[in-house]
């Protein structure tokens, strides 16, 4: 039996995400060899995915669907009764919460009790990946740590949004910084002074030893599903997320501030603008009076909101943005460097660096 998959590729090397724009087939359809399938489309570039072989396609992805590199979009075979069985196939490889695993990996997480909502979702998770977390497991605090309750706080994350975070926390004064936690960063190395104290299977014995807050050190800036996921980690472990606020930081008395709210240095926020729970201001963006901006959602460096802008959850507002007063901004939507926004933008919504927002299908470059 031969099964070619049709998988999401690399469009753009800073940018793993896309939306599927265009389905030029049907569930079935015979296909061959450069016929085009799908469309997708970034930040930064659009382009047509053609078939890798000839024979039956069998859909796996729906139009409009955000989908992050690697993912599968279809499976080519030789007969159409081959399609039902890849696809069964395909179940075992893949978790429902988008982990791509392989079978060898998920037995072996299987027979360690591995949690598999603790594993990362940014890559396949292979045997290798899965021995080394089992080790992981026995990883212990180091017996010099000191733990105040309620000024203690942990970073997770070693990488540059971590380091802003950390330089935050030190100006604000008042959070003890006790260590960073990081999968891929080994123990005992040293960022900024602070000790990386292990991967996130030691999340547990941080709260036992009485760490009460953490802070999202990963920024999410090509991936932001990676930074919420690493958020319900933190919750599900018991921690709580405290707001940030730089003290170069100019926040309006009205305005409202919720928790896990980080806002960097030099951002403006305007009279009775609300920062709904766990979304960023990055340095020097504005986000003027009366506007909404939604869970999770990142306002990157140097955007300008004007007056009663209304930002979804999960968005990202690229860096240099600038928007007209009272434009609303759905869900999951991504706007890239430098854009300049007219009118209202639909959810899940990709608009290209530079472009000129008037509208769908008015849009310019």
């Amino acid at each position: 039996m031969v099964v070619t998959d049709v998988l999401v590729p690399l469009l753009n090397a800073n940018e793993p995400e896309a939306r599927l724009v265009g389905i030029h087939v049907v569930d079935g359809q015979p296909v061959n060899v450069g016929d085009i399938l799908f469309s997708l489309e970034t930040t930064k570039a659009t382009a047509d995915i053609v078939s890798p072989a000839s024979g039956f396609v069998r859909l796996q992805a729906s139009k409009e669907d955000n989908v992050s590199v690697g993912d599968l979009l279809a499976v080519i075979t030789e007969i159409q009764d081959e399609l039902i069985i890849r696809e069964s196939e395909n179940r075992k490889q893949k978790n429902i919460d988008s982990l791509r695993i392989t079978q060898p990996a998920l037995n072996l997480a299987s027979q360690f009790g591995v949690n598999l909502d603790s594993l990362t979702t940014d890559q396949l998770v292979t045997e290798s990946m899965i021995r080394e977390m089992v080790k992981e497991l026995h990883e212990e605090l180091p017996e010099s740590l000191v733990v105040e309750p309620e000024k203690s706080i942990l970073i997770y994350g070693g990488g540059g949004h971590a380091k802003s975070v950390i330089d935050m926390v030190k100006s604000i004064g008042f959070y003890n910084i006790v260590g960073i936690i990081d999968d891929n960063i080994p123990a005992q190395t040293n960022i900024m002074g602070i000790p990386v104290l292990g991967t996130r299977n030691i999340l547990t014995k941080l709260r036992e030893k009485g760490v009460e807050k953490a802070a999202n050190g990963v920024g999410g800036i090509l991936d932001i599903k990676i930074r919420i996921k690493l958020f319900e980690l933190l919750e599900s472990e018991g921690f709580s997320l405290p707001k940030l606020i730089h003290p170069r930081a100019t926040v309006e008395t009205s305005a409202m501030v919720c928790e896990g709210v980080q806002v960097f240095a030099n951002a403006y926020i305007g009279s009775e603008t609300i920062l709904q729970q766990r979304c960023m201001v990055n340095t020097s963006a504005v986000v003027s009076h009366d506007c909404v901006i939604g869970a999770y959602s990142h306002i990157a460096p140097g955007a300008m909101l004007a007056g009663h802008v209304q930002v979804g959850e999960g968005s990202l507002v690229g860096m240099g943005v600038t928007t007209a007063i009272g434009i609303k901004i759905g869900n999951n939507v991504r706007i890239g460097n430098g854009a300049i926004i007219y009118s209202d933008i639909p959810a899940k919504t990709i608009i290209p660096s530079g472009t000129i927002w008037a509208g769908k299908g008015k849009s310019q470059a």
